[in-house]
């Protein structure tokens, strides 16, 4: 086949134009580590899914990925640093209630915007919150423990003034109607052992926080926030059995990106994470651990981007309740 004169020239400027362009134009992503910022420091519930999630994204992608533990103010100071970082998908952010829909209503210096400077790749997984009581309350159901109430005031705790916890404590009492005082603590886990001793009278927890003690008889579930029944605590009823209606509520995690990573790159993650997920060993290792697998839909980027639009507008109605205001 004979090239001409002009075809030769045309070539060598598109070659030289393309040696111009620069080396992501052409690399296919990913081509180095991705970095997973997790807002807390490890060994909490965040860290852990994180840890397994990044195992999928690592094992469909071909790529490591490093998980890097930045807590601080609520898990703000990490999610700042992921909404502040290049769009480019190789940081991205594993967020939970704090940094995505509870600090915007206690903390007046945010650093970014949940619903503007993230987009959503997977909702992955979350843990319902339970009511659990120390064995020295005799109330057995969720429309015991309200009677009770009504007659002596009960004291619940959570894991501290602003939590997310404590916003569904809050919207538990303005919806029962029940008699209840809030005591603070530092953690989930630092409550515990008063439960058990018997020193409060009630938490308002994660249900995989709760459920090792429920099943070890050392206090027991009145109910959990699921529209229905969990399959690592049938015996447990749903707030809604217990009259509560439409009650639910979660400590829920998920991946985001910087708002302007391209929509291949959201895909590419999308597809890496749900891979798996539903079921396999990462699956059966967060439901051992009392954890939810997140639907479908929810493991989209559409689908999480309406899960948080609705957690925002419940934390919002959560914290007027509590009378948080941004500090």
């Amino acid at each position: 086949m004979t090239i001409s004169r002009r075809s030769l020239i045309v070539s060598a400027a598109l070659g030289t134009a393309a040696s111009l362009l620069p080396r992501q134009a052409f690399a296919a992503y990913p081509d180095r580590p991705i970095r997973l910022i997790v807002p807390f420091a490890a060994g909490g519930n965040a860290d852990i899914v994180g840890r397994l999630v990044g195992e999928r994204i690592s094992a469909a992608l071909g790529e490591p990925v490093v998980v890097d533990n930045r807590g601080g103010a609520g898990g703000s100071i990490g999610a700042e640093a992921v909404a502040r970082a290049t769009p480019d998908g190789y940081t991205l952010l594993v967020g939970s209630n704090g940094p995505l829909t509870v600090n915007p209503f206690v903390q007046a210096k945010l650093g970014y915007d949940p619903l503007k400077d993230f987009v959503p790749i997977a909702l992955t997984s979350y843990a319902p919150h339970a009511l659990i009581l120390a064995n020295k309350v005799a109330a057995k159901t969720l429309p015991e423990l309200i009677a009770a109430s009504k007659k002596e005031q009960i004291s619940v705790a959570t894991s501290g003034v602003g939590s997310a916890t404590h916003m569904t404590l809050e919207r538990f009492k303005a919806a029962s109607g029940a008699d209840i005082v809030h005591v603070p603590y530092r953690s989930g886990g630092a409550l515990m052992p008063d439960l058990i001793g018997g020193s409060i009278q009630a938490a308002m927890t994660e249900f995989s926080t709760a459920l090792p003690l429920h099943k070890g008889g050392q206090a027991h579930i009145v109910a959990v926030a699921l529209l229905k029944r969990s399959q690592q605590g049938p015996d447990v009823a749903t707030f809604i059995e217990g009259g509560i209606k439409d009650f639910t509520a979660s400590s829920y995690i998920g991946i985001l990106a910087p708002t302007g990573t391209p929509a291949s790159i959201v895909a590419q993650l999308q597809k890496a994470i749900e891979n798996g997920m539903q079921e396999g060993p990462t699956a059966d290792k967060l439901r051992a651990m009392g954890t939810e697998i997140a639907t479908p839909e929810q493991m989209t980027s559409a689908g999480f981007a309406a899960f948080i639009r609705d957690d925002y507008k419940r934390m919002g109605e959560a914290a007027k309740l509590a009378g948080l205001e941004p500090k």
